[in-house]
């Protein structure tokens, strides 16, 4: 039976009423409602991309629960959500806006009336060509501290760190422009809505995936959100960060080395 926890839903951030858990990685940071409809348009896990075979919710103790089989959605054309009474009283009680499930193209170009300052152009300009930042050995001189997901997952220091750095890097991204001269665009708020999303979710998967793990999960999780190049990239720079002894942004930018 899940334990309560106070973590809101990773899909759509508000607090959770109908925990679920995604079967088999029993992975359970979901509402009922936003797990199936994510399932709906892929069957795979949030979290950890493993495929779902089925979800498990209303718990009332380890052996009475309801199952919603994921078998039963057609890839091609997904079925509508479960119409039990309840389940569609919740939907009208609730009325969420549809959560977006992919931010739009990356686009390079500056947008306009937006003043940039130094670091964020030469953030720009790391992404467009691609540069890497030179890694720097854990050791006691360097101060430099590798980090698991279990470390990060216990750390609010580093999970604030995280969110420092995620935050002025995905500004690099034309979504997340939100300034003041947009503020009548209707767009802006959607816009801010997607990366805070894309920024906890980040967060989500620092906690249970290695970012360096060989088999690439956490760069193919975020690389249909950046694509494959930028995803790797901000991967590289933000585990880089994350093991830097450095507090302030300003400092790293000072420090941090790139190739000649």
């Amino acid at each position: 039976m899940p334990s309560s926890s106070a973590a809101p839903c990773i899909i759509c951030l508000d607090a959770v009423t109908e925990r679920a858990v995604a079967v088999p990685c029993n992975h359970l940071n979901f509402d009922f409602l936003c797990l199936v409809s994510w399932l709906q348009e892929r069957s795979k896990c949030p979290l950890c991309n493993a495929h779902v075979e089925e979800v498990q919710y209303d718990w009332r103790s380890p052996d009475d629960y309801k199952t919603y089989r994921i078998d039963a959605i057609s890839e091609a054309r997904p079925n509508p959500l479960p119409t039990s009474s309840s389940i569609t009283a919740r939907v009208q009680r609730q009325r969420r806006p549809p959560r977006p499930r992919r931010l739009p193209p990356i686009q390079w170009g500056r947008p306009a009336n937006v003043d940039e300052d130094a670091p964020l152009r030469q953030r720009r300009r790391i992404y467009q060509n691609q540069m890497y930042s030179l890694h720097v050995g854990s050791n006691r001189v360097s101060r430099f501290r590798d980090f698991t997901p279990q470390t990060f997952a216990a750390s609010e220091e580093l999970q604030s760190r995280a969110r420092m750095f995620a935050r002025r890097e995905l500004q690099v991204f034309e979504f997340l422009n939100t300034d003041a001269n947009q503020s009548r665009d209707q767009g802006a708020g959607r816009r801010a809505r997607n990366a805070e999303f894309l920024l906890e979710y980040i967060v989500a998967i620092l906690k249970t995936i290695d970012i360096k793990g060989s088999e690439g999960q956490a760069e193919e999780m975020l690389q249909e959100f950046l694509g494959r190049d930028s995803a790797r990239l901000f991967l590289h720079e933000l585990g880089a960060w994350l093991r830097s002894p450095y507090m302030t942004l300003e400092h790293w930018d000072r420090a941090v080395q790139y190739p000649k």
